[in-house]
């Protein structure tokens, strides 16, 4: 599957100008042959915005989701799109997966918060692993801090992760985790991780980019600068069979060993 990275930050604070953003990179996208667009975390309202994550934070069916599946039907092809998502009073950082009909497919709440900022304005979510089949590939979800628990991953992988996707805000001085970190994880579980990172300056906030697509061979099939992007790359289902065929990780597992993990 062609996999395109929307790398930007968009317009913080302004969800209909990041709606606009995201319409163009799908267009670009589906030109391109894409048959998925994953964007940042945080996307359509911006990440560094304080107090207006609450106010501009929408349900998982409201209208900004309607905007979005608008825009994955009319560009034919699926979106996942990070964004603030509120259910009743409690407001949580989720990503929600679209399919190119514009079918709500899967929405994730994020379960690892990073740092005050986050615990300030979030609730975690609860569920580890959320999946939903798109194009003969089963993709799972996650955003940024719970890529770098490999509890979290390591569950993906035994579900049946073919594709993790994982919008992201990655501060420097911590670029390792996209340049290091998620090639291993894609080795070590035998998936393909769409790391898709916010770029620049924002508030406080330094984001660094280095978006990448990591193969289960551990290599990056494409990976993003420091400047905005759209990146493509894909996630070869021949590829993943043989490198899982290959490697033994998961196979030479003894679980029975690791009790004392949890």
């Amino acid at each position: 599957m062609r996999t395109a990275l929307l790398q930007s930050s968009g317009r913080p604070g302004s969800v209909v100008e990041n709606l606009k953003v995201l319409d163009e990179a799908a267009g670009r996208a589906a030109a391109a042959g894409a048959g998925l667009l994953v964007t940042s975390e945080l996307f359509l309202t911006g990440y560094a915005i304080g107090d207006d994550l609450g106010r501009l934070a929408e349900p998982a069916d409201g209208d900004a989701a309607d905007a979005v599946a608008e825009t994955a039907t009319r560009h034919g092809l699926a979106v996942a799109y990070g964004y603030p998502e509120r259910d009743g009073d409690t407001v949580y950082n989720s990503v929600q997966l679209v399919s190119a009909d514009g079918t709500r497919l899967a929405n994730y709440r994020k379960t690892h918060l990073y740092g005050c900022f986050e615990r300030d304005h979030f609730t975690p979510g609860e569920l580890t692993v959320v999946q939903a089949d798109l194009d003969g590939l089963t993709i799972g979800l996650m955003i940024c801090y719970d890529v770098e628990f490999p509890e979290n991953v390591r569950a993906h992988a035994l579900a049946g992760t073919d594709l993790l996707l994982v919008p992201t805000a990655q501060l420097h001085p911590f670029q390792f985790v996209a340049e290091s970190v998620v090639p291993v994880r894609a080795f070590e579980n035998q998936m393909y991780i769409a790391y898709v990172n916010r770029v620049g300056q924002e508030g406080e906030f330094e984001f660094v980019g280095l978006s990448t697509l990591a193969a289960p061979d551990g290599v990056a099939r494409a990976r993003a600068g420091r400047a905005e992007e759209l990146l493509l790359a894909d996630a070869d289902p021949v590829l993943l069979a043989a490198s899982r065929e290959n490697n033994p990780y998961l196979p030479d597992r003894r679980p029975a060993l690791y009790g004392s993990l949890v």
